[in-house]
Formats: C-alpha cells, sequence, structure tokens
C-alpha cells in the first residue's frame, strides 16, 4: 500500500486526541516522498498514533521512519494502560485477571499501585497498568479524551466498543437479623422511590424503614435509576458498595440494593414478582437474564487500535482461565452452563399458574413433549425494546454458541432454539412474535456460522405466552418474558413438534 493511500485511509479514522504529555515527531514514508508531522498520542509496537494538521491518524510504523523528541524504542515498547471506571470492579475483578493473565501467558507480574507485567526471562516490561476509580461519565470522559484505554462498567456506550467480562446480579439487602420474609419488586420500586418509610407497609415489623445507596453516580445507582425511571431517594449515601454492605448489616432497619458479589456481610433479602413469581439470582438464572435485575461487567473500549498486550488481554477474558479468576472473585463468570430441563419444577409451576384464559392444555402438553429429555443452555437472547435487534448481553451469547458450534461441542446433539412472547393480546399474534424472534436468532447465528452445513443448525420451536418467567402485569415481568431459549437434547430424539 503506497503513502497517500494508507495516509487517505488513516484520515477517516476517529481517533483520541493528543494527551498533555506528548511529544513532537515526523513520520516520513521511507521511500522519502512524503512526511507528516504530529504529537505522538501513542505507540503500540506496530502502529503510531499522533495528532497532526489533519486530525488524528493512525499510521503502520513498518511504512515510516520516525524521527524527533518523542519517538519511541522501536525494539522495546513498552504498553502504558490506563484503566478507569467502576470502582468495586476494578479492586475485586482486575486484580485476579490480571494475574491470571500473565499466568496463562508466562509473564511475571508485579502488583502495586501500578501493576507492571514483564517478560519471565529477560525483566522486559510489556506494560504498566493503572486503575482509577470514577462514575461511569468520567470513565467515558477519561475514554474519549485518551486518559483511559480501558473502563469498567455496567452498561455499553453508543460510540464506545464493549467487550462482557463477567455478570452480577443486583440485590435487596438488609441486616442478618431483619424479619421481614421477602419483598416485592413492585414494593422494591416503591420503597427506592421514597413512597414507602416503614417496613409494615410491606410486610415487615412497625420500624421506619431507612434507605441506604451510594454517593454521586455509580453503576449500581444508575442502573437503578434506569429502571426505575429516577433517582433512588437514598437517605445515607457511603462511597463504596463495601461500605453500603458494611452499614445495612449493622443497622436492622437498612435496606439497600447492591451487587451479589459485595452484599457481605448483609444477608439478602428475597425477591418476588408482583404476582408472586419468586426471582432468585443463582448462576443460571443471572446468567440467561432471567433474573430482572442483571448487572453485566464489561471492559469498554475506545474505537482505535489498542496497544497488542491489551489487545491480547481483552482476547484472554473469554478463556477459561478468566472464567475461573471471575468466579473466585465473587461474581458470575459467562462459560455456559446446562441444567436439565425436568429439574427446574419451579418454571413448570410458574407456567401452569401463570397461565392465561388462551393457554390450552395441548399448548402445555406441547411445551413438555418438546422439553422432556432437553437440558437448558444458559445462554438466552432477549431484545431491545420494541425491536428484533439482540441486546448487548445477547450478542455476546451469539457470538459465544456460534464458536461452541464450530468447535463440535453439540456433536450427537440437537439444538433448538425456543422462542417466547409475553401474555399481552391475541394469543396467535404471540405465537407468531415468538416464531419471529427465533428465526431473528437463527439469522443472526447464520451470520456467525457461514460455513455450517444445514443440519447442523439449531431447529425451531415456538410458544407463544406459555412459559412465563415473570408478571405480565407489569413491563418487566413482560419483558423478561419475551426471549428465545437454547435447548439441547440428544439427536436419537428427533420428535420436536412444531406450531
Amino acid at each position: 500500500m503506497g503513502f497517500r493511500v494508507w495516509c487517505a485511509a488513516v484520515l477517516a479514522a476517529l481517533w483520541l486526541p493528543a494527551v498533555a504529555s506528548a511529544q513532537d515527531v515526523t513520520l516520513t514514508s521511507r521511500d522519502g516522498s512524503l512526511s507528516i508531522a504530529g504529537t505522538l498520542t501513542g505507540y503500540d509496537g506496530e502502529f503510531f498514533r499522533i495528532s497532526s494538521s489533519y486530525g488524528p491518524l493512525t499510521i503502520d510504523g513498518q511504512g515510516v521512519v520516525c524521527e524527533g523528541p518523542a519517538c519511541p524504542d522501536l525494539t522495546a515498547p513498552k504498553a502504558v494502560i490506563a484503566i478507569t471506571g467502576a470502582s468495586d470492579a476494578g479492586s475485586k475483578l482486575l486484580p485476579p485477571l490480571l494475574a491470571a493473565f500473565a499466568r496463562a501467558r508466562r509473564l511475571t507480574l508485579h502488583p502495586g499501585p501500578t501493576t507492571m507485567i514483564s517478560e519471565a526471562g529477560t525483566g522486559e516490561t510489556l506494560a504498566e497498568i493503572s486503575f482509577t476509580p470514577a462514575s461511569p461519565a468520567q470513565a467515558r470522559d477519561a475514554l474519549i479524551s485518551g486518559q483511559a484505554l480501558l473502563a469498567l462498567a455496567s452498561t455499553t456506550e453508543p460510540d464506545l466498543g464493549f467487550q462482557s467480562v463477567a455478570l452480577d446480579a443486583m440485590v435487596p439487602i438488609v441486616a442478618p437479623d431483619n424479619p421481614t420474609p421477602r419483598i416485592s419488586t413492585t414494593d422494591l420500586a416503591r420503597v427506592l422511590s421514597g413512597e414507602v418509610t416503614n417496613w409494615k407497609e410491606i410486610g415487615g415489623p412497625d420500624m421506619p424503614l431507612v434507605l441506604h445507596g451510594l454517593a454521586g453516580d455509580s453503576d449500581v445507582a444508575r442502573a437503578l435509576t434506569a429502571r426505575l425511571g429516577k433517582a433512588p431517594a437514598v437517605a445515607v449515601s457511603h462511597a463504596s458498595l463495601a461500605d453500603l454492605a458494611s452499614a445495612v448489616a449493622k443497622d436492622p432497619w437498612a435496606l439497600a440494593v447492591t451487587g451479589r458479589a459485595v452484599a457481605q456481610p448483609a444477608k439478602l433479602l428475597p425477591l418476588t414478582d408482583s404476582c408472586g413469581f419468586p426471582l432468585l439470582p443463582t448462576r443460571l438464572a443471572v446468567k440467561a437474564q432471567d433474573y430482572p435485575l442483571t448487572l453485566p461487567v464489561f471492559f469498554l473500549t475506545p474505537r482505535h487500535r489498542l496497544p497488542l498486550i491489551a489487545r491480547e488481554f481483552l482476547e484472554f477474558l473469554s478463556t477459561p482461565e478468566a472464567q475461573a479468576a471471575v468466579a473466585a472473585a465473587g461474581y458470575i463468570d459467562r462459560s455456559v452452563e446446562r441444567q436439565p430441563m425436568t429439574t427446574d419444577g419451579l418454571r413448570l409451576i410458574n407456567a401452569i399458574k401463570g397461565a392465561g384464559k388462551d393457554t390450552k392444555l395441548e399448548d402445555l402438553q406441547r411445551l413438555v413433549a418438546v422439553m422432556d429429555g432437553a437440558d437448558r443452555l444458559s445462554l438466552t437472547f432477549r431484545f431491545e425494546g420494541g425491536t428484533n435487534t439482540l441486546d448487548a448481553a445477547s450478542q455476546g451469547n451469539l457470538a459465544d454458541l456460534a464458536q461452541m458450534m464450530e468447535a463440535g461441542l453439540f456433536k450427537g446433539q440437537i439444538l433448538t432454539l425456543a422462542g417466547f412472547s409475553d401474555g399481552q393480546g391475541n394469543p396467535a399474534a404471540n405465537l407468531d412474535l415468538s416464531q419471529a424472534r427465533a428465526d431473528a436468532v437463527l439469522a443472526a447465528l447464520k451470520g456467525l456460522v457461514p460455513g455450517m452445513p444445514l443440519d447442523q443448525l439449531p431447529a425451531e420451536a415456538a410458544f407463544g405466552g406459555a412459559l412465563p418467567m415473570a408478571c405480565d402485569a407489569v413491563a418487566a415481568g413482560r419483558r423478561l418474558n419475551r426471549r428465545v431459549e437454547v435447548w439441547v437434547k440428544p439427536a436419537f430424539v428427533t420428535d420436536i413438534p412444531v406450531p
């Protein structure tokens, strides 16, 4: 590729502006025909990033000669990786992930305020990694301004890349001696809105209810605000989730919502939906997003090429070693689980209890016939509101399913994409909607495995609103019910009925 061609290409790329510590460089094509002067903003051993009069550029280091005081040592580049974002994930999750990454790559890790990663034999430093806690808005600004390369967050951003690393669940917590047996999602929303100030209003004793929460803009607070439609009416604020759990555990009349991974020493308060469906934050329920207050953990990335070791670290996150470190840190890993459908009696009970007047006995019989002998995978697909577009977590699930299929992990088995709708509206229309959702997942899957023979692709089945996960009376319950599940059974069981 000639110098003019790659120069024109990089002019169109979106790269970060210069950081304050950058210095001047001149990059000259090896034939000497063209030069570009600018401010060096990064070098990852392969590509230069500079801020120039043409805007931010990324230039292949093999095609140019670098001159100027800021030119790096091309033989031993060191990546400086600033990470920011959620403080609790940064303190609990990041250190074990970095340690696991170093072990897997046979590198030497030097923990500290700035973590150093070096070659085991030569001692050559490959990366300096730091973490700075920040609110979601601050973390986003740091990525866009170039002050950070990665950010830990619970939500994605439209102008940033992302990679899912772990899962958590937001759970209500109380003191270990609080006698309240459970709380419904509607009552929890009333508490968070400030409408409830006494425990007797939600089935507890006649004592004042004190709502605890986090100070400022945190991932948990932002996730609660998104679900509630307004900021929680917190009476007592804390600097971190660890401080929050500790304070709630000491106050018998306190209540808070926190991450499952950081709930101790407080006690989880059992959650139900408004129809009495139990909502349990089990590993499979959280992975499948059946639990309504699932809280994913993402690494957000800027829209430019990261240093090589940072890219390798992000690739490492999907490995079994990384996911084992996630689980050891108290979070829920993203590894795929499977559970026999026959052991999930609670779902069948809910299906019978929640069956509307339009759900017929033959609908449930057809559902049970397909479930018989099958396992459910934790991979479940849900969609952006009012669309057939997979949400961020489901896009990751789709990639995982495609990789598993390409690796032959379902040899001798039949996969079924089981589509469901909520129970509102016309039953025939709901059946069509559930079929359309299964079709959408299958179409997206085909795009990821273009060479897969048709007989190795999943079958489809649609059941409308026959297997509700939650109460259809509220929007959150209807969203949980609109989904596509993945079922797997031995290939010799071929009697998969279709609607």
